[in-house]
């Protein structure tokens, strides 16, 4: 994660949860009350987001002292420590609800991701992400994504051509749309390109697009029609895929499933900080 990025997040974050003053602390210690905590993981998972802690008691108190015990993409159990903080009991106090939040949310997308690359368990087929994420929160949960093993696909609208059915749909067809949009952009900006069937499948390569994605299409579906496709075009498999269903992916021949659930739906580590 850029820190910089990180750090200015962060500030928002704070912001929001301390306000000008954390009214319970400050009516309780004086400045110099020093304490020591540990972050402590309260179930098994994938840990991502341990710089957080070092990077909210930076913002808040510089002199704050964060030990990390384990590192990003590392299997955590139940028990284990993952971090000690030492410094004022005002500001661990201040920090700790902003920076377990983050850990927790990042955690429980590291740990989704991670579960479905195990049940797809593929040599070839990459776990990828999808835009589908929380509002202010995509720099952590795609970085996240790679904790868990995961990559990442195009970070926003603007890094990226993607074609999607209403895109076609409104312009008249997928091969006047990448002439047009290859008249705007540069050699370096790939395009991909969302098909739904075999006719659109054969009109996406017919144009030499870069990636070609198969929309909620089945397994059967896709095997039959990623045989029309050059070997130089990436392909992607997107849509109606769930950890129920990934592993009758694993033949397809597809180099990226892209899951929006693993960070739409992700389910929270618990992670608490103890005194």
């Amino acid at each position: 994660m850029n820190t910089l990025k990180v750090k200015e997040q962060l500030k928002y974050f704070l912001l929001e949860d301390i306000g000008d003053k954390d009214l319970t602390t400050d009516s309780l210690f004086p400045d110099n009350y020093e304490k020591e905590v540990v972050v402590v993981a309260k179930e098994q998972g994938i840990l991502a987001g341990i710089s957080i802690i070092t990077l909210t008691y930076e913002i808040i108190d510089p002199t704050t002292e964060v030990i990390a015990l384990k590192r990003d993409g590392e299997e955590v159990k139940k028990g284990d420590l993952l971090a000690i903080v030492k410094g004022s009991a005002k500001s661990i106090l201040m920090g700790e609800r902003v920076c377990l939040n983050l850990l927790q949310r990042m955690s429980g997308i590291a740990t989704l991701t991670n579960v479905a690359k195990q049940k797809l368990n593929s040599t070839h087929t990459q776990i990828a992400d999808t835009r589908k994420t929380t509002p202010g929160l995509r720099l952590f949960e795609k970085y996240a994504v790679t904790c868990g093993g995961g990559v990442n696909h195009r970070n926003g609208l603007y890094d990226g051509i993607m074609l999607k059915d209403n895109h076609i749909a409104f312009y008249g067809s997928i091969t006047e749309a990448v002439a047009k949009v290859r008249e705007s952009i540069g050699h370096m900006v790939k395009i991909e390109v969302e098909t739904e069937n075999k006719a659109q499948v054969e009109e996406a390569v017919a144009c030499d697009v870069d990636i070609i994605m198969f929309d909620n299409q089945d397994p059967e579906t896709i095997t039959q029609s990623i045989t029309l496709v050059p070997q130089h075009i990436v392909t992607e498999a997107s849509g109606n895929i769930d950890l129920t269903n990934i592993a009758s992916y694993r033949q397809i021949g597809v180099d990226y499933i892209s899951l929006g659930f693993i960070t739409h739906s992700a389910k929270a580590l618990d992670i608490s900080m103890k005194g």
